[in-house]
C-alpha cells in the first residue's frame, strides 16, 4: 500500500495553514491534478468539529477520475482527518497536522505534516498512476506553502537605518 509522509517548516502560522487547507473548493485553482471539486454537504457535529462531504474530480493527460470523500476539520486540535467514501480507491486516508513553532523577529512559523495512505480498487490502474501520484503528492505541500504566501503576504521587516 503506497504511502506518503512530509513535514515542513512555513512562515506562517499554524492557525493561517489549517483554515488554507480546511478550504477545500478553492483547490482546483492552485492544486496538482485537481480539476474540479464540490462540497456536497458540511454539517457542525456535536464536538464542535465541521466535517464535509466532498466529490473531487482528478485528471492527469487523458485519465480522469473522480471520488468522494469526507473531510473532518478539527480546528481545537488544527488537524484535517480525510477519509475515502467512494471511488477509484480501496482505501484512501490522509491526515494534516499544524503546530506553531517559535520563530525569531515578528514572523509567525508552523510545521505542516501531511500523511496519506491509499491503494486503488484497480492493480492496473495503480501501476499506471502509482508514480503520478507520488509526484503530485510531493508538490502538494509546495503548492499549499505558495497559496499560503499569496493570501497571507508576509509583513516586510523594516531594516534599521
Amino acid at each position: 500500500m503506497p504511502t506518503f509522509k512530509t513535514t515542513r517548516r512555513v512562515r506562517h502560522s499554524a492557525a493561517d495553514m489549517f483554515h488554507l487547507v480546511g478550504d477545500i473548493e478553492t483547490y482546483p485553482s492552485f492544486l496538482p491534478l485537481c480539476q474540479s471539486l464540490q462540497v456536497r454537504r458540511r454539517i457542525r457535529l456535536d464536538d464542535g468539529r465541521e466535517q464535509l462531504l466532498a466529490d473531487m474530480r482528478i485528471g492527469y493527460k487523458a485519465i480522469r477520475e473522480s471520488f468522494t470523500s469526507r473531510v473532518t476539520l478539527d480546528e481545537a486540535k488544527l488537524e484535517i482527518m480525510v477519509e475515502y467514501v467512494d471511488g477509484p480507491f480501496r482505501h484512501m486516508e490522509n491526515v494534516w497536522r499544524f503546530q506553531d513553532r517559535p520563530a525569531g523577529g515578528e514572523e509567525a512559523e508552523s510545521t505542516v505534516e501531511f500523511f496519506i495512505d491509499y491503494e486503488f480498487k484497480s492493480r492496473m490502474f495503480g501501476v499506471l498512476m502509482g508514480s503520478v501520484f507520488d509526484g503530485a503528492f510531493r508538490r502538494f505541500a509546495e503548492a499549499f506553502e505558495v497559496r499560503a504566501d499569496r493570501v497571507y503576504p508576509r509583513r516586510q521587516r523594516l531594516r534599521p537605518a
